[in-house]
């Protein structure tokens, strides 16, 4: 079993996907950094690029293309400035050349070096090839496959044997529900205090904290922007921004001049059910809307699902616990990646292989297992949340209509979030010897479910809603 971190999990990137764009970005890294071992970057003529499946039939509205030139330029999903993907894309069609690793010209032309095939690879629906012509026409290819949450393989999975004799060194090695819980009650610890050492065994506790803060702020700042930009998203599909109405109906009189102030001013506003229902939908809805326009958000596990687990912190930070810190924040992000890694390994997160199941499912279960940690619950209870919440997610379609990750996906993030803060209280009023359906059967038939899903629901855009709402009717 091959060892997965939380930052594994957790990763900063740009929308709108991390299977179809963040994926294909670092694929795109990767081939150019293997390419350099053998030939000097200056030799390259060119670069041909063919996507595959899903990432062909959905590619261009989750703007794989793009990830695919940004990546070859060298440019970075976690540092780059967002605001200048429009600049960089238009200069490389204009000029018909594109800089590698922002050195080296080379002649392209993106509709004819990048080839969408709606055939599949047999390794996985996600895959990407790579074809580098050279001065001499000498050809190095290779082939990579998004696998989902901005994972990138290659079919002989080179890295494998190296992941397992790290996870061996784990002083708590994890591969299911079971063996979480037997780590815990050995230790009389909390499932936040077994991620956490695991987390030491690869990094310090500086280190850790340097990258959860990094995660948090980079949420914060992604639901402020959300709540603070009104307007339609890019597409086509003229869908009009709602957290920002949603805010400003919720968001008093109180000045704030930064995220943090934001937060400390959403504590004071009224609380009531529906007000907390709308603070909740407010705040996933203003993830995924930033992610719709190529903005920075952490995959949480994947980019689609990228709203759950901040609105559900969120929700823990200004309603439930106003005293909350860091401290806080940092058990939640240990126990959601620790149960995302779970069905990393005992199923999927792609949706191009499980269905939405595998990304909403996934994040909604994350984020019940973490909130029931900080509201007290018990290693037991806290996997039973994350069961409750993935068990009424189970079969949901990925339909995208458009190819983009705007309509079922949006409204999914807040529907998530609430199922989840729903689950947690579930779970926090049951005695867990009780419960009929273990976290690790529930991961086992999400994956026999996505084996069984037609492939028309698994991010191809050609069944469901994808196709029985026309782009007319938009």
């Amino acid at each position: 079993m091959e060892c997965i971190s939380v930052f594994d999990m957790l990763k900063i990137g740009v929308g709108p996907s991390s299977s179809h764009t963040l994926g294909p970005w670092r694929a795109a890294e990767r081939f150019l950094q293997e390419l350099q071992e053998v030939h000097p970057i200056n030799s390259v003529k060119t670069i041909h690029t063919e996507l595959y499946g899903s990432l062909s039939l959905t590619g261009k509205g989750h703007a794989t293309d793009l990830a695919v030139m940004l990546g070859l330029s060298g440019e970075d999903p976690v540092t780059m400035q967002v605001q200048n993907i429009g600049t960089i894309i238009d200069t490389i069609k204009q000029s018909n050349k594109l800089l590698l690793i922002g050195k080296h010209a080379i002649t392209y032309n993106a509709t004819e070096h990048i080839v969408f095939l709606k055939t599949s690879l047999p390794f996985h629906a996600n895959g990407i090839k790579f074809s580098a012509i050279m001065e001499d026409n000498s050809v190095y290819e290779d082939t990579f496959y998004s696998i989902g949450g901005g994972f990138v393989v290659k079919e002989e999975r080179i890295h494998a044997k190296e992941n397992i004799q790290v996870f061996k060194t784990f002083p708590h090695p994890v591969n299911s529900g079971v063996a979480l819980l037997e780590h815990c009650k050995a230790g009389n610890k909390t499932i936040s205090e077994i991620v956490l050492e695991n987390e030491l065994s690869l990094r310090t506790n500086e280190e850790v904290d340097t990258q959860l803060k990094a995660i948090w702020s980079t949420m914060l700042e992604c639901m402020h922007i959300g709540c603070h930009t009104e307007g339609i998203l890019p597409g086509g599909l003229n869908v009009r921004r709602r957290a920002f109405d949603i805010h400003e109906k919720l968001k008093g009189e109180i000045p704030y001049n930064s995220p943090e102030e934001w937060l400390e001013t959403i504590r004071g506003t009224e609380v009531k059910f529906r007000q907390i229902l709308k603070w909740v939908s407010c705040f996933a809805l203003s993830v995924n809307e930033v992610n719709a326009s190529l903005g920075r958000v952490v995959t949480a596990p994947t980019n689609g699902s990228a709203g759950v687990i901040p609105a559900v912190l969120m929700y823990y930070m200004v309603i439930e616990n106003h005293e909350a810190d860091f401290s806080h924040i940092k058990k939640f992000l240990l126990v959601a990646g620790e149960i995302g890694s779970l069905f990393k390994k005992g199923a999927t997160i792609s949706a191009a292989m499980g269905g939405c199941q595998a990304e909403i499912g996934v994040s909604s279960a994350m984020a019940a297992g973490a909130l029931t940690e900080l509201l007290g619950g018990t290693p037991e209870q806290v996997l039973m949340a994350a069961e409750i919440a993935m068990e009424h997610h189970l079969g949901l379609t990925c339909d995208p209509i458009g190819g983009l990750v705007q309509v079922p996906c949006i409204e999914r993030n807040s529907m998530g979030a609430i199922k989840a803060i729903n689950a947690a209280e579930l779970a926090l009023d049951s005695d867990p010897a009780n419960a009929k359906v273990p976290i690790d059967k529930v991961i086992n038939t999400m994956w026999e479910t996505a084996k069984d899903m037609n492939s028309k629901y698994k991010e191809t855009s050609t069944g469901g809603l994808a196709v029985g709402v026309f782009l007319s009717d938009c």
